[in-house]
């Protein structure tokens, strides 16, 4: 897409530091890392997001992201990573196009993770019912994957 910031350092129209490049995906450093090493893996061919791309080029993203996280850790010198993908502007996703984060994370680093809820009484199963019921009523879920 001619819009799309992530198409145009595809394109390499707009600079970055890629490191790794193959002929499905792009692993470049984030601009506004949270640690240093923060790496996005992209796929060349435009998706918005995690839930249109297609289930091929998600499986050679997510391949390219293990191969590129164990990069990040050892360059790093690194005691973990999140692997992150925001999925939609309420969860946080600045640029349409489906991006994965590897974000190295070190003993200290002060980044906290998101705060935790409980369910109410009976509420755990209700929410549970309702994504089996969605998964078993959806069109495009393999015969096999129903509950």
């Amino acid at each position: 897409m001619s819009d799309c910031l992530f198409c145009k350092i595809i394109a390499g129209e707009i600079p970055s530091t890629k490191v790794y490049e193959d002929q499905d995906v792009v692993a470049f450093l984030d601009i506004s890392p949270v640690n240093k090493g923060h790496t996005l893996v992209v796929p060349k061919s435009h998706a918005e997001n995690f839930l249109v791309v297609s289930e091929d080029v998600s499986a050679k993203a997510f391949g390219a992201a293990q191969k590129v996280a164990k990069a990040v850790l050892a360059a790093t010198g690194a005691h973990g990573f999140n692997l992150h993908v925001n999925n939609g502007h309420v969860s946080g996703q600045v640029v349409d196009h489906l991006h994965i984060h590897i974000i190295p994370r070190f003993e200290g680093d002060g980044l906290e993770h998101w705060p935790k809820m409980t369910y109410g009484s009976g509420e755990m199963w209700e929410v549970g019912e309702k994504i089996k019921k969605s998964i078993n009523q959806r069109n495009d879920m393999p015969r096999d994957a129903t509950l």
